[in-house]
């Protein structure tokens, strides 16, 4: 069975995060996504969009504390980030933050992460531009001692911390899921490398291929049936979905309006009823 989710850039404009929540789980979906940018640099230039970025790109909450409300007022929905910025972050602080949210939201967590796109933005946070990806991997690994060593400890090139302790360690054994969530060609290795699964935005070009992951599963010894493949903004359309479901997809994440609560629940409620079909 397809599951099915939402994603929406969540502001301080838009529906309220835990309003939103709500409804989701009401409508029998089971995810919800939210992605994160720290700030945006004025001499921010996307190369994926035209123009000036949206406003909504300027004003995302921050996507912890955002779920954390989500999770108080839910049961069951999963609470993803879509996708969290782990280039941009402390990997000590942010494994405790999401070790803590999976302990409050009773292992309900799921991590999509991603290197950024924003080259200023990045640079801000001390991150170089091409060094992204492997500080990315190293905080990944860093976080994963974190979770499951009692005094863990990491000498890495970009992360280094002595035997410490720190808690809570999350409810899911070995710490939540990771899905990288990226197109490019190099990313299926990566995915074999130190990912649960692979979110790839619908219709960027990239380059990689879900052959491409079999084959770095195969090489890296990992079995490709272990690997959870999600279209991120999925289309609302039961040809492509379940064209898509039989490359091998399992999950489809719709993307909802940056809007207020009438907007988004309008929206809601079409891809609830689209959903309906795929079960």
């Amino acid at each position: 069975m397809v599951r099915c989710g939402v994603l929406i850039f969540s502001t301080d404009q838009s529906i309220q995060p835990a309003d939103l929540a709500k409804a989701v789980e009401a409508r029998g979906l089971d995810s919800l996504f939210l992605p994160e940018h720290t700030h945006m640099p004025l001499a921010s230039k996307s190369p994926f969009m035209e123009g000036e970025i949206p406003e909504f790109y300027k004003r995302t909450h921050d996507p912890f504390v955002a779920l954390a409300a989500c999770a108080a007022v839910t049961e069951r929905i999963t609470l993803a980030t879509g996708i969290c910025l782990v280039t941009q972050r402390d990997p000590i602080t942010l494994a405790k933050e999401i070790a803590s949210l999976d302990v409050i939201s009773n292992g309900r967590v799921l991590l999509g992460i991603g290197a950024g796109w924003n080259q200023v933005e990045l640079e801000h946070h001390g991150v170089k531009y091409a060094d992204r990806w492997r500080v990315l991997k190293e905080r990944i690994e860093a976080m994963k001692t974190i979770w499951t060593e009692e005094e863990p400890s990491f000498d890495g090139e970009f992360v280094k911390f002595d035997p410490m302790w720190s808690y809570p360690k999350p409810v899911q054994h070995g710490g939540p899921k990771i899905w990288i969530g990226a197109n490019s060609k190099w990313v299926p290795d990566r995915v074999a490398d130190y990912a649960d699964g692979w979110m790839p935005i619908r219709g960027r070009p990239g380059g990689g291929s879900i052959e491409m992951l079999r084959d770095a599963c195969e090489k890296r010894g990992r079995n490709f049936d272990d690997i959870t493949l999600a279209q991120f903004m999925a289309p609302l359309d039961e040809k492509e979905v379940n064209d898509a479901v039989g490359e091998g997809y399992s999950e489809m994440i719709f993307a909802l309006p940056s809007e207020g609560k009438d907007t988004v629940l309008s929206k809601l409620d079409e891809i609830a009823a689209f959903a309906e079909k795929l079960r």
